[in-house]
This record gives structure tokens, sequence and C-alpha cells, in this order.
């Protein structure tokens, strides 16, 4: 064997040290059936939503419905986060999420939506929703955290490509079941597979010992705290300039929430077509996180970011013109894989440059910016669509996605050049 083929094989065996520490994969079977409900919840309550209503703004009200908590509490989250034990913290949230999931089961009860009545039914789901809002708001940020205390910290950055790799087969496996499972067994059935699959992740993360507190100042006021998170991370250019980048990326190019309008009244497939759409972004990043796991980029990891956010832009374009089948999910597979590096690039920056006592508030910041812009980017493609109709609503996005690349690359020319 020669030298640069046995150096690539000791490369591809660490990447795998992680999964050798038990409380790693126990954490990673959390995130797998964790995820996967959270993204199965997502295209079911979406599914329900658009068949009682039949308008895509319903949909779109379900984003601002989660939006709102998440921002609201987001810093705070954080402050409480590197204030706890976050293996603990975790295995509340997820406990809470399948208390609403619980409820999803009762609304979703034939005979229960019967004696509701559709407009009761539709703001009770949009109650429900708020509650997961509010809990997502400290478990996501919670999931990130806790990572660096499972790992040592030179595979560190081995553990959080993995990490990332597992989020996204589990939004995969979550969309493209919730299809099938729909035309299977009901909306009803599924949400019941979905409580099932949170109380799998609980036990997982029951298995996780507690861990210890790594604020430096766990006495500090609220606001302090807070302002230091924030403070850190609008210091940090190259981490505002990649979080910024996939914040407006994100709110612009949210295709995937006039999905269930698209498979229907453009594309014409039932449930099955819907779910394989839904989960199509996600097999790009799959697909693409997975290669990067095994052959990571080397340089010029900026320029490819870049240029993966203008790629996705011009994806979404091409979906929304698209009244093929499979143009449209050929579209929305190479969307993703352009989405998988900038969530490479943008989690590992994440991860390596963050102290241990602000995992928590520098997550939570994350979370702000970057998670709630996908609920709200779900409120915008479905506001813009509701005022131009569900295709221009999607052109719009991929375009201002592409503005937004081009003003990024000549405003921030530290990030275009960063490497690590």
């Amino acid at each position: 064997m020669n030298q640069p083929q046995r150096k690539g094989f000791f490369q591809r065996k660490e990447s795998l040290a992680p999964l050798s520490i038990a409380e790693y994969r126990f954490y990673i079977f959390t995130r797998f059936f964790y995820i996967m409900a959270l993204r199965m919840v997502a295209t079911v309550v979406a599914y329900q939503l658009f068949q009682i209503t039949r308008s895509s703004f319903s949909i779109g009200l379900v984003g601002l419905s989660e939006f709102v908590p998440v921002f609201a509490l987001a810093l705070y989250a954080g402050h409480v986060i590197d204030r706890s034990d976050k293996r603990t913290l975790l295995l509340k949230g997820i406990l809470g999420y399948s208390i609403c999931v619980a409820a999803l089961v009762v609304l979703s009860m034939p005979q229960v939506a019967k004696s509701l009545g559709q407009q009761k039914t539709t703001w009770l789901i949009y109650g429900v929703v708020f509650f997961t809002g509010m809990i997502r708001s400290f478990a996501g940020p919670t999931s990130n955290a806790i990572l660096a205390q499972l790992v040592p910290k030179d595979i560190l950055h081995y553990a959080a490509n993995f990490s990332s790799t597992t989020w996204l087969v589990a939004s995969i496996t979550g969309h493209a079941t919730a299809g099938f499972f729909i035309a299977w067994f009901g909306v009803n059935t599924t949400f019941i597979i979905i409580l099932a699959y949170i109380l799998i992740a609980a036990f997982f993360v029951s298995r996780i010992s507690r861990k210890p507190i790594a604020h430096n100042n766990v006495h500090a006021k609220v606001w302090d705290s807070v302002k230091e998170g924030l403070q850190f991370v609008f210091r940090h250019k190259i981490m505002l300039g990649a979080i910024s980048l996939d914040l407006f990326a994100v709110l612009f190019g949210g295709a995937v929430a006039l999905i269930p309008e698209f498979a229907e009244r453009i594309l014409n497939v039932g449930p099955i077509g819907f779910g394989w759409l839904n989960a199509a972004i996600d097999i790009g990043s799959g697909a693409m996180i997975t290669l990067f796991t095994f052959f990571p980029l080397r340089r010029n990891q900026g320029k490819y970011l870049m240029y993966a956010v203008a790629g996705f832009g011009i994806c979404i374009i091409v979906f929304g013109l698209s009244d093929i089948y499979w143009i449209s999910f050929v579209a929305l597979v190479i969307a993703g894989m352009l989405d998988g590096i900038s969530v490479l690039v943008r989690g590992t920056v994440l991860q390596l440059t963050t102290p241990d006592e602000m995992r928590g508030r520098v997550s939570s910041v994350n979370s702000m910016f970057i998670n709630s812009s996908n609920e709200l980017g779900q409120f915008e493609s479905g506001f813009v669509a509701r005022i131009m109709g569900a295709r221009p609503a999607v052109i719009f996005g991929g375009c201002m996605t592409l503005l937004v690349v081009i003003i990024t690359w000549f405003k921030a020319p530290g990030l275009r050049k960063f490497e690590y």
C-alpha cells in the first residue's frame, strides 16, 4: 500500500473513532429517533392541516406558531443550558415533546376531530405546535452543547460530522416514512408511531450519565450571561457570516413549506410522492455529509460554502418552474447536497471555536438564527404563496437566495477566504 493510500485509510478509520465511546453511541441513537420524530411531526401536521384547510397559508401559520417561542426563548434557553446538567435537561425536553405528540394523537382521532369541528381542531394544533417550539428552544441547543462532553476534543470534529450525518439520515427517514405511514395507516396511527420513537429516544438519553456544569459563573445574572454569549458570536466574524448566510438562504429558500400544495395541485402525486419530495433535500444533504465524513474538505471551505448556497438558490428556482415530478425531485436532491456543504461547514465552525462554558449560549444563538429561520421561512413561503401563488413564491425565494449570496460575497470577504 503506498503512502497516500495508507494515509487515507487511517483518516477514514479515525473518523469513526467516536463510535467506540458508549455514551456517544447512546447520543447518536437518541438523536436519530428524536430528529426522525420531529421531522415526521412536521410532515404529518403539514399534510393534516392542508387536508383540513386546503390552504398553504395554514402551513405557514404552523411555522409562525413554532418560530415565536423558539425566537423569544432562545437566548434565555442558552443561559439555562450552560447552568444545567445537559443530559437531564435534554431528557426533560424529550419527555415534554412526547406529551405534545400525545396531544396530537388525541386531536387526530376521527371522533375527537368530528366533535371539535375543523376550526377548533386547527387552532388546537397550532397551540400544540407552539408548545413544541418552547420545548425545542431548549432541547435543540442542549443536544448540540452536550456533544463536547461525550468525546475527547481531538476527535470532536469527527463526532460533529457523524452527528450531522445522523441528523440528516433521521430527517430523510422521518420525511419519507411519514408519507408512507399516512398512506398505509392514516394520520392518527402515524402519530402513535411517532410517540413510540420519542419514548425510544428518551430511553437512550437516560443511559447517558449526568454531566458537570461547565459555566464559568453559575451565579451570573441572566442578562449578563446572555450578553456574553451574544458578544462572543458577534465578535466572531466568520461564525457570524456563516450563520447569517445560512439564515437568509433558509428564510427565502423555504420551498419545503409549499410541497403539500406542489405535490397535490402541480405534480399530482399522493402521500407517498409527497413524502419523497419532503425527504429529497435531506437525501441530498445526507449523501454529501456522509461523503465529507470520510473525505473531508481540506481547503477553501468558505468559497465552497458560498458556491453551495448559490447553487441551492438555483435548484429552488428549478423546482418552482418544474411541472414534472422527477425533475422536481432531482432539483430538491441537488439542493440538499449543496445544503449539506453549508450544514457541515457551519456546524464544524460552531463546534471547534466555541469554549465549553459557552456552548449552550452559542448553540442557542445559532438556534435562534438558523432553526427559527426554518419556521419563519415556512411562514414567509405560506404568506407569499397566498399573495402570489405557490409557484411564484418559490421562484421569488430562490432569486432572493442568489441575491443574498452576491451581497455576502462582496460584503464578507473574510468568510469567502475562510479555511479550517
